[in-house]
């Protein structure tokens, strides 16, 4: 038999999610069936699988050791360096201003070095996280960039602060704002781009549809800001947040972002940078005044590492 005690950082989520976080390797299958037969219990009587958790309370096990023993993976995240550009730091969270280059999230490629891994690594140094004394949540990004995409990132030290950020950005209540460099000129100054998204995940490519169809509604604004006829310089007002939509909406503009073969454009040819000419260079906090990250209400953080811009001017 063993016990856990929910913590904080634990609390507010349900029995299911917790048992899926905390024991990874567990078959879902066999973990409703351990709540079922009772070799799971909450504070001592049956449960639920979606019974919610609140702090203090006790989960006894009567179950295979080795799902306890599978928690760590040895601390993988202590083999990623632990350096990024912060941008603004507070109890709560990090926004940082991910290279270029730089995996938010480890994937199937993925080695040992990733933001998100960072961002563990740092703070277990800082004494503000440590695995063993977490039973289900370490720190994490709250919103995505691709890996070829630089910007800014917010990244959550707790769970409330995680949970918080991501019903915000699902609220739309954060102004994301891009800077972007596309082959050519765009034909109006400013423009909102509408339609519909589907994504071939095989390739890794999405597709818009501009007179609607089955897949996922996006919408893009944009304003032209400097261009010498070969390159444009625009800024980029992200409504809604699906994959490449910055870079699909450009690619149907017949403008593709700049280095962004995927959609059309020519290979980047500027030392130091492989990837699409797109950076994340503004957060604003709108409308939280009620959220428990309401401090952060009217703040706006601005990236001063885009490589194509200069005062508003390309300078490629």
């Amino acid at each position: 038999m063993r016990t856990l005690t929910v913590n904080k950082n634990d609390s507010g989520q349900s029995l299911q999610k917790f048992l899926s976080k905390r024991f990874r390797t567990m078959p879902k299958s066999l973990m409703y069936r351990y709540i079922r037969t009772k070799y799971i219990k909450l504070n001592g009587k049956k449960c639920a699988a979606d019974d919610m958790l609140s702090e203090g309370d006790v989960l006894t096990f009567y179950i295979k050791d080795e799902f306890f023993e599978a928690k760590y993976d040895e601390f993988e995240f202590m083999k990623a360096p632990k350096v990024f550009p912060i941008v603004y730091e507070d109890e709560n969270i990090i926004i940082i201003d991910k290279p270029e280059g730089l995996l938010a999230h480890p994937d199937k490629n993925y080695h040992f070095d990733s933001l998100v891994a960072r961002v563990q690594h740092y703070l277990y140094d800082k004494g503000e996280y440590n695995p063993r004394e977490e039973n289900s949540f370490a720190p994490a990004v709250a919103n995505r960039l691709d890996r070829n995409t630089g910007g800014l990132i917010i990244a959550a030290k707790n769970a409330e602060a995680l949970k918080e950020l991501n019903l915000i950005i699902k609220e739309r209540r954060i102004d994301k704002r891009y800077l972007a460099v596309c082959e050519g000129t765009p034909k109006k100054p400013r423009g909102e781009l509408k339609g519909s998204l589907t994504k071939d995940e095989k390739k890794n490519k999405v597709s818009i549809d501009k007179n609607g169809s089955d897949g996922k509604d996006v919408l893009t604004r944009y304003t032209l800001l400097d261009t010498n006829g070969r390159y444009s310089l625009c800024e980029v007002e992200l409504v809604t947040g699906r994959t490449h939509q910055i870079r699909a909406h450009f690619a149907s503009m017949k403008t593709p972002l700049l280095g962004d073969t995927k959609y059309g454009a020519k290979p980047l040819r500027i030392k130091g940078h492989t990837g699409q000419a797109l950076h994340a260079y503004k957060l604003a906090f709108t409308d939280i005044e009620n959220s428990p990250l309401a401090y952060l209400s009217g703040r706006e953080f601005v990236s001063n590492k885009v490589w194509f811009e200069k005062g508003g001017k390309l300078s490629i």
